[in-house]
């Protein structure tokens, strides 16, 4: 039976030829290159070895395929003729060699027989060079197959066959479809030879080096998954189709105005989530208000107000206007000089616009967030005590008049009453607590501990209506005990 035997030439000179391939070609009949542009033929030219390569084939034909598939042909044609042939790749047979793939495609169809030696790949250089571990994986690819990588490619790349500099700027400008423009890659040339060549440079400036040629190889290490690619593309498309005539009919009639308690619950959700420490729910509450944000987008935009791009570019702009200190030449000492810049820099931007010193509070903040904030800006003018001991005082004082009024005249007791939650905000605020998020951890408290009463009533098998005031107070301190007990446990 013909055969074809394919072996590897190594990935430089003669010396990583193993002694296996050495000696086959040194008895072989009639030995084919697929290229004698390799380092190692000048070592089988000293030792009188003969050969005939391929070579003249890649001027004839207009594709790498076509080239390699004509290889293949002949060296079917050849074995058959011959009895038997040796085919030698570059590298190793088994490492990025379609030429080897064909033969054996047609080997098995015409019943010939097709042996493949091991030989040392570039691959192995390569890896000890860069002290890169294929464990960790490594995807190999030809420059022209460039284009057919995944999306979401997960590990390093290693490019071969980037053999002139049209090459090289076509490959770069795929690989800025997947890395910054600034990624770190490394370009190896001439592996395994005296004058071998390995140069880290940005992705951007691949193609301006001078020596580029068949024995030039790219390696780029694996993304780091923070710099993995993300986009709001399908919740802005869904949102665009529910609003669309042939969407949802609640989705269409909605407006800025309508949506307003919608967004107001979502930060609620998102703040009892931070408080239970549920990272599900977290994520899952902070997706519904981006939902919110899309949603309002989409709407402006049907009207010609704005987008959703336009938002994004807004807010990056305001970051890095207000962050001189990192983008900037200016120099701060702590994080309290950081909020001084930025309340300078915010006054400069709405500098016309607010007349008022207490301009700018949104009049449908909830209640002790608006007096927080009205407290907060008073103080930056100077309309504030120096120490918290008044603040104490001030409470005590608001107390005492509540009390005067309570039960006597109804409307002078809210007056008071709202004086003293004034009064309370601004200790919260003395304090650095923000007293609308204690309150609502407190309703959420509330509701989880009187959901216990609940509970234990139930289990008891008793009714509400023979249960004491005492007994109830029970089971409220019981379920204060399993929480104690429980954050204990968390904090162990």
């Amino acid at each position: 039976m013909a055969e074809i035997i394919i072996v590897g030439l190594g990935p430089g000179d003669f010396k990583f030829i193993t002694l296996e391939t050495f000696e086959l070609i040194q008895k072989a009949p009639r030995l084919l290159l697929r290229t004698a542009k390799h380092p190692a033929v000048a070592g089988l030219q000293a030792r009188g070895i003969s050969f005939a390569s391929y070579d003249e084939l890649y001027e004839k034909h207009a594709t790498f395929e076509e080239v390699y598939q004509a290889i293949a042909r002949d060296c079917v044609d050849q074995a058959r003729r011959e009895g038997s042939v040796v085919y030698a790749v570059p590298g190793s047979p088994a490492v990025a060699e379609q030429s080897v793939a064909l033969i054996r495609e047609l080997g098995v169809t015409e019943g010939l027989e097709v042996k493949v030696l091991p030989g040392m790949s570039f691959l192995d250089l390569l890896y000890v060079r860069l002290s890169a571990d294929p464990v960790e994986g490594i995807t190999v690819v030809d420059a022209n197959d460039i284009s057919r990588l995944p999306q979401e490619l997960d590990t390093a790349l290693v490019i071969t066959q980037v053999y002139n500099r049209q090459v090289a700027s076509d490959t770069k400008l795929s690989l800025m479809d997947y890395y910054p423009d600034d990624f770190k890659i490394t370009v190896v040339h001439n592996l395994g030879l005296a004058d071998e060549s390995i140069i880290t440079m940005p992705l951007f400036e691949m193609d301006r080096l001078t020596a580029i040629d068949h024995l030039t190889s790219v390696y780029v290490p694996c993304r780091p998954r923070r710099q993995h690619s993300f986009t709001l593309k399908p919740v802005i498309d869904v949102m665009a189709k529910l609003r669309s005539p042939s969407g949802c009919i609640w989705d269409i009639e909605q407006t800025h105005l309508s949506l307003r308690r919608y967004f107001v619950e979502e930060v609620y959700e998102v703040l009892e989530a931070i408080e239970l420490a549920d990272k599900d729910k977290l994520c899952e509450e902070l997706g519904d208000v981006l939902l919110q944000v899309v949603f309002h987008s989409r709407v402006a935009e049907e009207y010609g107000e704005f987008s959703m791009q336009d938002v994004i570019d807004g807010v990056t702009a305001k970051l890095i206007r207000r962050h001189p200190h990192v983008f900037g030449d200016i120099t701060v000492a702590d994080a309290a000089e950081v909020v001084v810049n930025w309340d300078k820099i915010k006054g400069q931007e709405k500098s016309g616009e607010r007349p008022r010193v207490l301009d700018g509070v949104p009049k449908g903040l909830p209640s002790l967030m608006r007096a927080c904030k009205l407290q907060a800006k008073a103080a930056k003018k100077g309309f504030d005590w120096n120490s918290i001991d008044p603040v104490w005082e001030k409470i005590q004082e608001e107390l005492n008049e509540l009390k005067e009024v309570a039960g006597k005249d109804g409307a002078a007791a809210e007056e008071e009453l709202g004086d003293v939650l004034f009064s309370v905000v601004n200790l919260a605020r003395f304090l650095n607590l923000e007293a609308e998020t204690a309150l609502n951890a407190t309703n959420n408290k509330f509701v989880r501990r009187f959901g216990y009463i609940e509970d234990q009533v139930k289990l008891a098998g008793l009714s509400w209506e023979n249960m004491s005031l005492k007994q109830l107070d029970f089971f409220w301190n019981k379920a204060k005990e399993d929480e104690k007990m429980f954050k204990s446990k968390q904090n162990q």
